[in-house]
Order: structure tokens, then C-alpha cells, then sequence
């Protein structure tokens, strides 16, 4: 397991870890007062072209990307799309997709290229805040919004463009429903029979079941975690039970970087480094469950080259644990109703039963600095996030062949399809920015599932920096050297994979010491500090 052979994929599962920890939340708006409009980059008045409205004449190609891997079902809702596109603004579409296990090296060579893109997903989780400071992004206006996305102009509360500015100019495109959703644990309730479990609320209390699993189920692995997403989420969970701690946006959308935390629940907004307390002691308490339960053979042994997630396992009989969110996790919910499995879902929480609220950066898009059709790329954007045919077409795909809805107003899956043969998945396909106001309740809602939704509401705690980001520019070089740490040296933590938790924690801290952790900390103290004065 050395960090040579895994490095790549190690890096990336820092990413993840973040984004676990990022608590993705909401499609409530927030109570935040709309006071703040997109930063202007000049004094100049609007081109007589804009005040005129777009020039659409010559047909061009518009070239996205986004993360993920694409359908099956991709080809036949890209050619209904670009149907639409075309007729309406004259424009087609061409999605690229950045693999999961790709995205700490392939997203910023893409932007750095200079090849032919216009539009990538962005967010505080995934390198938003560092490629803004690099220029990869085009600073966007008031007025390039108002001319080019008039549906999203009215809709968006305007608060949410003061939060995606870098060095008070803006770059994002953020979304105007935040996601409403928590992390979630899927249980087997055949399984939690055998092991005598009924109504668990926390993952360390999983012992019984692992071990049923263990006993019963040969071809089933307790924890079948793979690179990516899964890695470190059974740590995540571990942690969440002693502390609401939170990393983004402490990491400023540069997620491979970690030793900087804040606890959700505390409204002072306290700074803390890894080596500090609560976060020293409860990644202890995290580390030593996760090491029994690697030593009794519950964790895959080598998820580093695992790339296939524990939720599109689960179903199949491969892992007896799935792990993802409130949304995400709606699909494999309903493969495991179509096979006659009855699930459990156990919510990820905080000491007081919370999880953190995400902001409108969640999920966003940019325009590429390079982009040869930047006002063409909003036009499109401003469809497919705010026009309810367009919304449905990109999220859930061709009505009657990957949808349908019933009497009753709900989703469901068009006759003969079921959720294993269906060819473009709620979800799946990485359009996450668009208005979720617009989606219906799913007739394959399970009651469990039922009983979640209508708890989110109530599970979800107002982050303490919602809207803020780190400028990095002065600390780039301590944050690279954090995440070469964070790839060697946290990672088999996380798993369990370390011959004394003691000794690997204490590594750990001074690798993150030597590597400037201190200097980040006291920059991110003194840029949080300036965020709170102005926000209260």
C-alpha cells in the first residue's frame, strides 16, 4: 500500500472525504437579506448588443463538462436536448464527463489547456476557489446575467452571488435551490434481524452487524468501500458522532488540502487545526473503531483500486452497507424494493441530531475563461437550470422511456422499466445545478425513505460560514504540501490501515506541522474573522 502506487487515487479520496464532511443540504432558499447584486467588473454601460438582447444568428457548439461518468441513456437525451437548444437559441451541446477518479488531476488541465470548453461544474468542494484565483473562470456581471439569463436573474435570491465571489469579483454561477439533504447509512433489514439490531442510529454501533455479515453472507463484504466516494465515509460517520465539525468551505474549494476544520454548532466560528481538540480525539475514536474493524476483515482490503460504490453494490449482494445522500440514494433504494430487499436508512448526524446546511455553491457551473461563446454557454445554462422542460429533460430524461408520471402527480418509471434497466437514473448524470423546485415526490418513495424526507427539514442546523470562501494566494505553497500529507498519511487512517493509531495520528501531526498548517489556520482565522464582523 504504498503511497507511490496509490497516489492518484488517495488524492482523490480527499476530495471526497471533503465533500462527505461538507454536509450537502437544502432546496430551501435562505432567510439571508437579498442586499448584495453580482459583482460589476467595470464602470462601462452595456454594450449596445446587450441592450439590444443577444445576437443569435450563427449556430454555434458549446462544449461543458461535468463529473461522473455518463449514462448509458447519454446519446438519446443529448440529440432531444440539442433538438431544443437548437430551436431555441440556436446553439448545440456537446457533455463531457470527468471521472470521479480523474478529478484531482484531469479538472485543472482541462481548464489550463486552453482546449475548446465553455462551461465546467464548479463548487466550494471542487477547486472552485482555487482555479478562480488562477483565472481559469470568466468573471461574470450584472449584466451578462441579466441579458443572457433572464430566467435565473428573477429567480435567484442575490445573496447567493456574494457568496461565490473571489476577491469580490464573481465567478459562479450558483444554484438557486440548494440541495435539502443529509448523509445517509443503507442497512439490510434481513441482516440487522440475524444480528439482533432494530433501531440504530449511529455507525459505530454496527459491530453485531458486520459481524452477521461476516458469519452469514461469504460473498458480501461488511464494508465495500471504493476510492472515491465511500473511502472515507465510514470515518466521516465516526467523527460526526462526537462533533458537528465541518471542512469546506475552511478548505476554500481545495479539498485535497486538509487540517483546517470549524464545528457547524458553534456559532463563535472557532478556527480549529486537526491537531487541536475536539478534532484530535475524535479522529482517534474514529481511527481505532476503524482499525478493528479492518483487522477483523470488514473493509475491503484494497478500496484504493475499488471503483465501483457501495450503493451500486448494495442491491447486488456485494456490501452490506451503502453510503450517500438523502438524493443520490433514491435509486438504490428502489433496485432493492424491485428485488424484494427491505432497507434501513440512518441518517448521519451531529451530537445533537443536526447536519449542516449547505449554500448555493454546493452545485454551480462557470464559464471558462477560454471560452470562444461565453454568452451563448449562459443562454443555454439559463434553460437547462430554469425551464421546466429543460430541468426534466437533463435530471430525469426522455418522458416515457426514462420516466413517467402518474395520476397522482408522482414520478415513476415508464411500463417494462425497472430502476436496473433503466438507462438514464434520477441524478446520474451530473446536471445537480438545475431548480429542484421543479421535481415531483417519486411514486418508488419507500416508507423509510418517506419518513427521512420528511425530517430533513428539521435535521438541517444554519452554517456558521455559509457563503464564505478562503482566498489562498498567500498560503498556495503551504496548501499543496498539506495535501501530499493528507495523500501519504491520512488516508490509511481513514481505513483503518495503520499498525497503531497512536503512532499514525502522531505522524500525522507533525507531517501537517512541517508542511505549514499553522500558517494556514492563522490566514484562515484572520479571513473568517472578517467574514463574521461583516455578516453580523
Amino acid at each position: 500500500m504504498k503511497a507511490v502506487k496509490r497516489s492518484s487515487l488517495a488524492i482523490l479520496a480527499v476530495i471526497m472525504f471533503a465533500m462527505v464532511l461538507a454536509a450537502c443540504s437544502g432546496n430551501n432558499k435562505t432567510n439571508s437579506p437579498a442586499t448584495n447584486a453580482p459583482a460589476e467588473s467595470s464602470n462601462t454601460p452595456a454594450s449596445t448588443e446587450e441592450a439590444a438582447g443577444p445576437d443569435n444568428s450563427k449556430e454555434v457548439k458549446l462544449v461543458g463538462y461535468l463529473l461522473g461518468e455518463a449514462p448509458k441513456g447519454m446519446p438519446e437525451v443529448m440529440a432531444a436536448l440539442n433538438e431544443k437548444l437548437k430551436n431555441d437559441i440556436n446553439a448545440t451541446l456537446e457533455i463531457n464527463y470527468i471521472g470521479w477518479g480523474d478529478v484531482a488531476s484531469k479538472y485543472p488541465l482541462i481548464l489550463a489547456s486552453g482546449e475548446d470548453v465553455d462551461f465546467v461544474f464548479a463548487a466550494d468542494w471542487n477547486f472552485y476557489n482555487s482555479e478562480a484565483n488562477k483565472g481559469s473562470f470568466k468573471e461574470l456581471d450584472e449584466n451578462l446575467l441579466k441579458t443572457n439569463m433572464p430566467k435565473y436573474y428573477e429567480k435567484q435570491d442575490p445573496a447567493a452571488y456574494q457568496a461565490a465571489q473571489v476577491n469580490g469579483k464573481q465567478y459562479m454561477i450558483p444554484t438557486t435551490t440548494p440541495d435539502r439533504k443529509v448523509n445517509v447509512i443503507v442497512l439490510r433489514k434481513d441482516i440487522m434481524d440475524k444480528a439482533g439490531l432494530s433501531n440504530p442510529t449511529k455507525i459505530s454501533e454496527l459491530d453485531p452487524y458486520f459481524a452477521a455479515v461476516k458469519q452469514g453472507y461469504p460473498d458480501m463484504i461488511p464494508l465495500n468501500l471504493d476510492s472515491q466516494y465511500d473511502l472515507p465515509a465510514p470515518f466521516g460517520a465516526l467523527v460526526s458522532e462526537k462533533f458537528a465539525y465541518q471542512g469546506a468551505p475552511m478548505d476554500s474549494g481545495d479539498p485535497m488540502s486538509i487540517g483546517v476544520f470549524t464545528d457547524n454548532e458553534d456559532p463563535s466560528g472557532k478556527v480549529i487545526s486537526l491537531a487541536e481538540e475536539p478534532i484530535q480525539s475524535s479522529y482517534k475514536y474514529a481511527a481505532d473503531i476503524m482499525k478493528k474493524w479492518y483487522d477483523a476483515g470488514y473493509v475491503n482490503k484494497n478500496p484504493y483500486s475499488n471503483k465501483v460504490r457501495s450503493k451500486d453494490n448494495f442491491c447486488e449482494g456485494k456490501a452490506s452497507v451503502a453510503f450517500g445522500n438523502s438524493i443520490d440514494i433514491q435509486a438504490t433504494l428502489a433496485s432493492c424494493q424491485d428485488k424484494g430487499i427491505e432497507t434501513y436508512i440512518m441518517p448521519v448526524l451531529s451530537p445533537t441530531g443536526h447536519a449542516p446546511s449547505s449554500s448555493w455553491l454546493n452545485n454551480g457551473i462557470a464559464i471558462a475563461a477560454n471560452s470562444e461563446n461565453p454568452e451563448r454557454a449562459l443562454q443555454a445554462l439559463d434553460l437547462i437550470m430554469q425551464d421546466e422542460s429543460y430541468v426534466y429533460l437533463a435530471y430525469y430524461g426522455i418522458e416515457g422511456k426514462h420516466y413517467a408520471i402518474t395520476g397522482d402527480d408522482k414520478l415513476t418509471l415508464p411500463e417494462g422499466v425497472t430502476p436496473d434497466t433503466n438507462t438514464y437514473p434520477a441524478d446520474a448524470a451530473g446536471f445537480w445545478f438545475v431548480n429542484k423546485d421543479f421535481f415531483k415526490p417519486s411514486a418508488s418513495w419507500t416508507d423509510s425513505y418517506i419518513d427521512l424526507n420528511g425530517k430533513i427539514k428539521d435535521y438541517l442546523a444554519p452554517a456558521t460560514y455559509l457563503g464564505f470562501a478562503v482566498n489562498t494566494e498567500s498560503i498556495k505553497s503551504e496548501v499543496a504540501n498539506l495535501k501530499n500529507v493528507a495523500a501519504q498519511y491520512f488516508l490509511p487512517i481513514t481505513i483503518g490501515a495503520v499498525k497503531d493509531v497512536d503512532s499514525a495520528i502522531a505522524t500525522l501531526n507533525d507531517k501537517m506541522k512541517a508542511a505549514g498548517i499553522d500558517k494556514v489556520k492563522t490566514e484562515v482565522e484572520t479571513q473568517a474573522s472578517a467574514f463574521l464582523a461583516n455578516k453580523s
